[in-house]
């Protein structure tokens, strides 16, 4: 009896453990179902673009919904601008606050400093567009632009009058959401760097800058790629933010001080006003492009972050 009772309760305890990662495993499975399912409704639902208007519509700038004439090219640039402007604001910023954090910070100031980069993460984009056009936008019109025009004026990127809203408002703003990323990742990628890393530069006669530069950042350099890419996945999704300050409209300049339109911003402000099936599947159709570039961009996020364990320039002690 004692043995069939032992028996009955190793096989009950052997059921509710292939229950319990079934659970697990259907879970995990749900996760790139969903994704797919999501690919395969904006494929569906574009379908009608796709099959009007192909490659074409990546190269083409007339976006005429009264004619039913769409391209997403300026909307393509301005995503792409906007979020190239924002990473190079914010990768030296943050990458310097999260030096500091790793490497040079009091043991009294970490906790404050990292308090309030996550409470920016946290801070919801329109109340930071709000900021963006109450304070953003005329600092940059009356300060940034001005000074900006008068010392670079002669360069394309500067040139027409600052009106505040436009591109580099866009970007500025941009490198203020995206900064907590840059700053969390590196610098949980630079802590896992093995103390004897460090020791060894230091016993070398190296300062502490001079450890950092050739010891931590070498180590940490994937991890710190990986930083900005999520960061720029972020930034070319980012949409109230952007549509609040960029100006809106679809046209390519090179001035940074020019309004601008993004594909994220153009789905916001036109997708309820869509009268056509073609007009929605226009949408959809540049909706599935930035889908599929934000998939990809982290992706490799992912993986550059999963190389500073594992990949080869890791040293074993």
């Amino acid at each position: 009896m004692i043995g069939g009772r032992g028996g009955a309760a190793v096989s009950s305890a052997r059921t509710a453990d292939r229950t319990f990662q079934f659970l697990l495993a259907a879970m995990a499975a749900a996760v790139p179902v969903i994704i797919g399912a999501m690919l395969v409704a904006l494929i569906a639902a574009a379908w009608p673009a796709i099959q009007r208007f192909g490659g074409a519509f990546f190269v083409t700038s007339t976006w005429d919904p009264v004619a039913e004439e769409f391209g997403v090219l300026p909307f393509v640039y301005g995503t792409l601008v906007s979020s190239a402007l924002a990473l190079v604001i914010a990768v030296p910023l943050g990458l310097g606050v999260a030096i500091f954090l790793a490497e040079l910070v009091p043991g009294w100031l970490r906790s404050p400093i990292s308090f309030f980069v996550e409470l920016l993460a946290a801070i919801p984009s329109v109340v930071i567009g709000l900021w963006g056009i109450f304070v953003l936008v005329p600092w940059v019109r009356t300060a940034l632009g001005p000074l900006l025009s008068a010392s670079l004026g002669s360069l394309p990127l500067f040139r027409g009058p600052p009106l505040g809203i436009g591109m580099l408002t866009a970007g500025l703003i941009l490198a203020v959401m995206v900064v907590p990323f840059i700053v969390a990742v590196s610098t949980e990628v630079m802590r896992t760097v093995p103390r004897s890393q460090r020791e060894a530069a230091l016993a070398l006669g190296a300062t502490r800058w001079e450890t950092t530069r050739t010891a931590v950042l070498p180590y940490a350099r994937s991890g710190i790629i990986g930083a900005v890419f999520l960061a720029l996945a972020r930034a070319l999704g980012e949409t109230m933010a952007v549509t609040m300050v960029i100006g809106n409209v679809p046209q390519i300049k090179t001035s940074l001080f020019a309004p601008a339109y993004t594909i994220p911003a153009v789905i916001a402000n036109e997708f309820s006003e869509a009268t056509s099936d073609l007009y929605v599947a226009a949408l959809i159709y540049a909706g599935l492009v930035l889908f599929i570039v934000t998939v990809i961009v982290n992706a490799l996020a992912r993986l550059l972050v999963r190389r500073v364990a594992h990949g080869p320039t890791q040293i074993r002690e």
